[in-house]
């Protein structure tokens, strides 16, 4: 098993980092500092390179159970590369991102269009819907009993928040609002009401497809 201190110090993509500048680095050089070191066989380099080849094109694709089928890749190194990958969506994600079309929230939750369970994501935006802050706040089949408003609201209150989007995605396909969409968010523009902070729309995903509830004109 080869590790980055095995690579000649020419090589080596940490010392690469530290002596010239991370924008020097290749994309692999930047993987495998994040990995750390290789396994019997492959160095860490060659399993950067995996992860590269497979995931370069489409990072939205990028998941753990995807990545802990790449020799070479744990539990623990995938932890790594998705935290690193999530930090660099968060920090390019500046409050210059205006939210005007349901079409606009579309680049906030590439990542769970596909999934193959409902999770529910919370988009926070300040007074001119400029995004603040996305997260997932429960993953699982939608309903009242699970979507508490309390886990909704609670960062979007530490945020100062001026309203919320709502995104969850549908894994059949079929973006239609169930009655249980409706009944949700009916309670949660309630709570919002109270609370002062408004709901702007709540937007169904799908691999291929979207629907604002907004535009339904199903929005209490």
């Amino acid at each position: 098993m080869r590790k980055i201190t095995d690579i000649t110090d020419i090589d080596k993509p940490r010392e690469k980092l530290i002596r010239r500048d991370v924008s020097t680095l290749s994309n692999v050089e930047l993987l495998a500092v994040l990995i750390g070191r290789g396994v019997r066989g492959r160095d860490v380099l060659q399993v950067a390179s995996e992860v590269d080849r497979q995931f370069k094109d489409d990072l939205d694709r990028v998941g753990f159970e995807e990545l802990v089928k790449i020799s070479g890749i744990g539990a623990v190194k995938a932890s790594q590369i998705l935290a690193g990958f999530e930090l660099a969506r968060r920090y390019s994600r500046k409050n210059d991102v205006k939210i005007t079309f349901p079409a606009d929230v579309l680049p906030f939750v590439m990542e769970i269009r596909d999934k193959n369970q409902e999770h529910f994501v919370c988009i926070s935006l300040n007074g001119a819907n400029e995004v603040i802050e996305k997260r997932v706040v429960t993953v699982g089949l939608l309903n009242a009993n699970q979507v508490h408003p309390r886990e909704v609201f609670s960062d979007a209150i530490a945020e100062r928040a001026a309203s919320i989007i709502l995104v969850h995605n549908h894994p059949s396909g079929n973006t239609d609002p169930s009655h249980e969409d409706i009944a949700v968010t009916k309670r949660l523009v309630e709570a919002g009401e109270i609370l002062g902070i408004k709901i702007h729309d709540h937007i169904i995903v799908s691999k291929n497809e979207h629907t604002s509830m907004k535009e339904r004109g199903l929005l209490p």
